[in-house]
């Protein structure tokens, strides 16, 4: 089925930015939060062709009968696909399309498509994030070094009309996850026949505003036990994040439960092989993005209008198996669905002397959530190489816009990465909190005990 042309083309020419460089916001556009603007800086209007719709306060309660246990009810599960994009009409669509997406489309024709629905703009925080972004909007800097932020105060959106590549992943860092989340969940390669090698891992991800004792220059805190399979059972990784990595570097320790040890694990950050990956991603993969920006160059080239995975319910459902979403190549078509929504595009340059697997790198930032929804990287030659996607969602209840998970396909040798697939396990906890004291690395061992 091919689409409408009021679908098409309509609004979708890379809207370029002609913004100071390193200029605060001004009182004048902190005063259009919550008017023209979003109270996160989105655009509140929709497009002009009418196939993004305007932002109306996002999806913030619960359906009724709500039951946590059992998941998140579809919202939008009555709908069907306004339309699919395959390998042989791709180019109907180009306009809407990231590179990463047509590469997909070229490198797996008989099976790899795209079904587009009709676009819900769900995302939405708390009145009391709402609340923050407003009081520091135009206050918070990035430092010098562009490693850290200064006078930033956990607002989740500390930069709401970015002038600069750093400012906005930035955003995507200090994003909300209301500060903290607990969960198990499932990460790991698929092979090109489908097999999947898949660690279980017990995961506490807590930001410093939710530990009982506060330390200077911490952001957040880290711990993934592994459950299975056995062989790994009981090996933890811990990381101590600082807000700025030019005043303090990342900590990080493993503990290996065959020898009882724990021990510094320097290697954990840029470009190391990401743990339990298989090589299928790096260590700054993790989250889409994570950790310090300094080994790149960051370039703000404007917004456009993008298909990205959006209101992913369905593949986060509770009556899946891991079996039923992890196919050959890819992710299985009829459980994936993509929207028409509005992105900052970010390209990161490697600086010249850095070192880095990644020579270049394309973010697709959602302007609603400021997640990373869809990223591109380059080998040092120019190739792309990888092509990851964050399967946004609305987590209602909260409310809060994360994914249900993250996935990442590697164009050149035809396997994948998954991290966060949890449709049989119990709901992830947000809000969680901790004891400064479990994230010591005599903690380990007790942690990580068979």
């Amino acid at each position: 089925m091919t689409s409408h042309p009021r679908r098409r083309l309509a609004g979708l020419a890379l809207l370029l930015l002609a913004l100071p460089a390193h200029a605060a916001m001004t009182a004048d556009e902190v005063a259009r939060l919550g008017k023209d603007l979003t109270p996160v800086g989105a655009e509140r209007a929709g497009n002009a062709a009418g196939t993004i719709p305007a932002w109306t306060g996002g999806l913030t309660k619960a359906p009724a009968n709500f039951d946590i246990d059992k998941g998140h009810a579809h919202p939008f599960a009555d709908e069907k696909p306004l339309y699919t994009i395959t390998a042989q009409n791709w180019e109907q669509h180009k306009e809407m399309l990231a590179p990463g997406h047509v590469a997909m489309l070229k490198r797996y024709p008989d099976s790899f498509r795209m079904n587009v629905y009709p676009s819900h703009r769900t995302a939405a925080l708390t009145q009391a994030d709402y609340d923050l972004i407003r009081q520091q909007a135009g206050k918070v800097s990035v430092t010098a070094s562009g490693t850290g932020l200064e006078n930033w105060a956990v607002s989740p959106v500390p930069f709401p009309t970015p002038r600069t590549g750093l400012e906005a992943i930035w955003n995507h860092q200090v994003r909300s996850r209301a500060g903290g989340i607990e969960r198990r969940h499932l990460i790991g390669a698929v092979n090109p026949n489908g097999s999947f090698n898949a660690y279980g891992v017990d995961e506490s991800w807590i930001f410093a505003q939710n530990m009982d004792r506060q330390e200077d220059n911490r952001f957040w805190y880290f711990m993934a036990r592994m459950y299975s399979p056995a062989d790994v059972s009981g090996e933890v990784v811990m990381v101590h994040e600082p807000l700025d990595a030019a005043r303090d570097g990342r900590l990080a320790w493993v503990y290996n439960a065959g020898l009882r040890r724990v021990r510094r694990a320097p290697q954990i950050i840029y470009d190391s092989p990401g743990s339990f990956s298989e090589g299928t991603r790096t260590e700054d993969d993790y989250d889409m993005f994570n950790g310090p920006p300094d080994r790149y160059d960051w370039k703000l080239v404007g917004k456009r209008e993008l298909l990205i995975p959006y209101n992913s319910y369905a593949i986060h459902s509770k009556a899946l198996k891991a079996s039923d979403i992890v196919k050959p190549h890819h992710l299985e078509p009829a459980l994936t669905r993509y929207e028409l929504h509005r992105v900052w595009v970010i390209e990161a340059t490697l600086k010249e002397g850095a070192r880095h697997i990644y020579g270049k790198r394309t973010f697709y930032l959602d302007e609603d959530s400021w997640t990373i929804a869809v990223k591109e990287q380059y080998d040092g030659r120019g190739q792309l190489w990888r092509v990851g996607e964050a399967q946004l969602m609305q987590y209602y209840d909260l409310p809060l816009p994360y994914y249900a998970f993250e996935n990442m396909y590697d164009l050149l040798d035809g396997r994948y990465y998954v991290a966060g697939l949890s449709n049989e396990e119990k709901p992830w906890r947000f809000g969680a909190k901790a004891r400064r004291a479990d994230f010591d690395p005599d903690a380990l061992r007790r942690s990580g005990t068979k």
